[in-house]
């Protein structure tokens, strides 16, 4: 029965995408992410977009941060224009593989994913 167990365990973290990864991996990779979400705000979004700062900071977890992108990818519209921020976010989207289920990942958008 415990191979069974670990059967299906196996199989229900591969269908989220988080295979493999331990709690403390995945913890580890949300802050990174977090940090260069910040650090793409800089001080122009601390200045001007104090509570977009702030939700980033704050965000509970991964797929919070994902949803985030859209609100970002304003901000960073505002500061260099929509074709620089596109690529912007298309590289901290790809950050997110692994982290997140297939399905939030998978589909195409204009926010580079």
């Amino acid at each position: 029965m415990s191979w069974l167990h670990s059967q299906i365990k196996s199989s229900l973290l591969a269908l989220l995408g988080t295979h493999g990864m331990t709690s403390q991996a995945r913890q580890g990779r949300t802050e990174r992410i977090r940090q260069a979400l910040v650090d793409e705000l800089g001080e122009f979004g601390k200045l001007h977009f104090p509570k977009t700062v702030i939700r980033i900071q704050y965000a509970p977890d991964a797929e919070a941060l994902w949803f985030a992108r859209s609100e970002i990818m304003s901000v960073l519209s505002a500061r260099y224009g929509e074709s620089i921020a596109q690529e912007r976010i298309k590289r901290i989207s790809a950050q997110f593989n692994g982290l997140l289920p297939k399905g939030l990942i998978s589909r195409s958008s204009a926010l580079g994913s």
